[in-house]
């Protein structure tokens, strides 16, 4: 395995994509003599600063805000040329050199670090005259916002700030506009005001998270691949699961996973891993665009396996008002299943290919790499236990897992060299060498982690403007106008929403086209949900959102990792773009369903035997999907089995579809009786909020609501509602358990209302009973053939 991996470091494919990688994430320039310096020095001293946040420095949190920024905006401009690929004869080949640093690059470096950070230097004078800004206060947030989407641009391409400057553009000349579309405007004053001089718009919650949370998340990620760990990852996957059929494609998705839990970016995933599994995937017979795909897909999806998830994760968290770990704990299906959807897509693959696995000489040993690299796993597994167990704070968890990896890192060389184990793949360095071998891997790691976060930084900051437009009165309109495409249809809506993200993901990175595209749609699913009988938890609107902007790393004809992986494969990038997002399909029906059936989310589940029996359905729903859209599972598909595939995959993932439509059509007498008794019961219970206080009048409200949809025939919706999240915040929960469920004839009416309906679960025998024919069916079929 070892001489493998040798030949393959040294093929010119892998080596592009390496550099495409680099280019996107750090950026392509590299001076030599004294400015090399520059860079490295700059990174490692951002990096210090960010570790000094959870246990030196105590700043607030407008202080945090600004110093990351002008670290990543200074950082940007010297990392990325002015423009990319200036042939050497150009004219303008001095703004593309990648050797040196330009004067205008120098002065650029200087003076947006300084706009960004007058927010701190004269923090109390802005404060003083918020609102009446001085000429020097707009002429310096003026710089910055043109800074800063220069800086956007360079690092990002041209996509967020076009995007930026419409929304700029739309605040001033709104009165100007179509009626339907008008918007009242804002002056120069205020507008500066909001978006360079307060919380609400460059320095608001986006840079606030990228500054607390996601820098030291990044930084453990850089840092346990420069320790070996993603290498050992790729080792372990390829040992478990190489000798089975197709097992260098299953080893690319376990591994893609597991390297997914360190890293946030798909593109540097794609390379990590698909240097290693896309030439082994060719060899035992995959073609070279689904090589490829393979490693796009689960390098995209990357993102979704917790604990990391991305920096769009931490901004969910602050966004919906929850505590990490609940987020984490709601992604946490979604990610497992679609996990497996893909391991199962390649297993299709190599059936309908007759493809076999590697040899087991040709693979490591399991029980040997195991332990080569099990400590490894100790800071993982003390970050999960910080954040999941003592439920500690996500930067005080990554801190911590930070300073225990820095010693192993110091550490494992010496003590490898005793065992006589290989440390990336060369011998240990023993002693005092290995110490310093380790201090150098520290660094680097401390390098990389600050590089990699340049894109983040500017991204969230740059994204705030959009933001910042938005709070100014711009959302409303947006969100009328949504709402007018969509029809009020909620399903149409979604289908908008998910177009639109996949659209604009072409041209942003994942956090930035979460950021957008949450505050433009995630409070409409909601509200439309709510006007249509389907209460909508927030926290499924926002990864609803999320998951189709992580789709669009892989949307052709755009998707850099589609392109990272073709370079390596020697295959079509739109070709491998098209095949990794037909794979990623599996993945696109999971916001769908969890949209309306949030059990998925484990919203409502009680325990873990509930759970897990949530996630086995989920699971049979994904295979049966995955069926239908490869078109086989033993044998070819007919034309009515995919139909009858797509029919289970609703049974076991949205059974309440079903109950709701024998409810519909087949009244029983519990359900007459449920209804007579709310005739009863609701107009005494109406007039006990009247009775009490002015304060209820919103639980009141919210309480007809509910009534209507039960007159709407919404009746087994009501029921999830009860449990629902978004509903029973402790707010409403105190209120309804002060003044009214304690009441006899009240508490008879919820009792009515939970035992109402048809429950979801009866579908599921139906649907074991319609998978298991299908099966028994192709399997016949397939023996007939043999």
């Amino acid at each position: 395995m070892s001489n493998i991996i040798e030949d393959l470091e040294n093929e010119k494919g892998v080596q592009e994509a390496h550099d495409m990688a680099l280019e996107s994430e750090v950026g392509s320039r590299h001076p030599s003599g004294i400015e090399a310096y520059y860079i490295p020095t700059l990174a490692v001293a951002w990096s210090l600063f960010q570790m000094s946040l959870p246990s030196i420095l105590t700043l607030t949190a407008i202080h945090i805000r600004t110093i990351h920024l002008a670290f990543a905006i200074c950082l940007t401009f010297l990392s990325y040329p002015t423009l990319k690929n200036i042939a050497k004869g150009s004219p303008l080949y001095i703004l593309g050199a990648k050797d040196r640093f330009t004067i205008i690059d120098y002065l650029l470096a200087i003076i947006a670090p300084l706009c960004v950070l007058y927010l701190s230097l004269d923090y109390l004078g802005l404060s003083s005259r918020q609102g009446a800004p001085l000429a020097r206060d707009v002429i310096i947030g003026v710089t910055l916002i043109v800074l800063l989407l220069e800086a956007a641009r360079r690092a990002l391409g041209p996509a967020l700030p076009v995007v930026a400057s419409v929304f700029i553009l739309y605040a001033f000349f709104g009165p100007y506009m179509p009626e339907i579309i008008a918007f009242k405007g804002v002056s120069v004053n205020r507008f500066m005001g909001q978006i360079t001089m307060s919380s609400e718009g460059i320095y608001g919650v986006p840079l606030d998270v990228s500054a607390n949370i996601v820098f030291l998340f990044v930084l453990f990620g850089a840092m346990l691949e420069k320790a070996g760990g993603g290498e050992y990852f790729v080792q372990m996957a390829f040992g478990l699961l190489g000798r089975f059929r197709g097992g260098p494609a299953k080893a690319s998705v376990v591994a893609s996973a597991l390297t997914g839990m360190i890293s946030g970016s798909s593109i540097a995933n794609t390379v990590t891993t698909g240097t290693f599994t896309i030439p082994l995937m060719k060899r035992v017979g995959y073609p070279d665009y689904k090589a490829a795909s393979v490693e796009v897909a689960s390098s995209t999806n990357g993102q979704l396996t917790p604990p990391i998830m991305g920096a769009a994760a931490f901004i969910i968290a602050e966004y919906t008002n929850l505590k990490y770990f609940e987020v984490v704990q709601a992604a946490a299906i979604p990610a497992l299943v679609s996990y497996i959807g893909l391991i199962y897509i390649t297993h299709l693959e190599a059936m309908k290919l007759g493809l076999k696995g590697l040899s087991r000489d040709e693979l490591p040993n399991v029980w040997s790499t195991f332990k080569s690299g099990i400590h490894y796993l100790i800071p993982l597994i003390m970050l999960i236990f910080e954040l999941m167990v003592l439920r500690h704070s996500p930067e005080l968890s990554a801190f911590r897992a930070i300073l225990l990896l820095a010693v192993i890192m110091l550490i494992q060389q010496p003590i490898k060299a005793m065992l006589g184990v290989h440390h990336h793949g060369h011998d240990a360095k023993p002693g005092m060498e290995g110490v310093k071998g380790g201090a150098m891997e520290i660094l680097d790691g401390l390098i990389s982690g600050a590089r990699n976060m340049v894109g983040i930084g500017v991204a969230t900051a740059a994204a705030g403007i959009i933001v910042g437009v938005v709070t100014m009165g711009l959302g409303g309109l947006i969100n009328d106008i949504i709402e007018l495409l969509s029809g009020g249809n909620i399903i149409l809506l979604l289908l908008i929403t998910a177009v639109a993200s996949l659209i604009l993901g072409m041209g942003l990175p994942t956090t930035a086209n979460y950021i957008v595209m949450a505050s433009l749609t995630a409070p409409v699913i909601v509200t439309v949900g709510g006007n249509n009988g389907f209460l909508v938890p927030l926290i499924a609107a926002h990864l609803f959102v999320f998951y189709f902007g992580i789709l669009a790393d892989d949307t052709p004809p755009v998707g850099l990792a589609a392109y990272a992986a073709a370079a390596i494969a020697k295959s079509d990038p739109i070709r491998t773009g098209f095949q990794g997002f037909m794979y990623d399909i599996r993945t696109a029906i999971l916001p769908f369903m969890f949209i309306f059936n949030t059990e998925i989310l484990l919203i409502g589940v009680d325990g873990w035997a509930h759970g897990l029996f949530i996630f086995g359905m989920c699971t049979l729903g994904m295979l049966a999907f995955t069926s239908a859209s490869q078109n086989f599972m033993l044998v070819r598909n007919k034309p009515w089995e995919t139909v009858l595939f797509l029919i289970v995959t609703f049974m076991f993932m949205r059974p309440q579809f079903f109950s709701h439509q024998y409810d519909k059509y087949f009244p029983s007498d519990q359900k007459i009786e449920s209804i007579n008794l709310f005739v009863e019961k609701v107009p005494p219970i109406i007039k006990e909020f009247d009775e009490r206080s002015e304060e209820l009048a919103e639980l009141k409200e919210e309480f007809v609501k509910l009534v209507s949809l039960l007159n709407e025939e919404e009746k087994a919706t009501l029921q999830a509602a009860l449990k629902a999240e978004a509903l029973t915040a402790e707010a409403y929960e105190t209120k309804v358990s002060d003044f009214v469920f304690e009441q006899k004839e009240a508490q008879e009416l919820l009792d009515a209302i939970q035992s109402f309906g048809t429950s979801a679960y009866y579908f599921y025998p139906l649907a074991f009973l319609l998978y298991g024919s299908l099966y028994f069916m192709q399997r016949i079929r397939r023996s007939k053939k043999e």
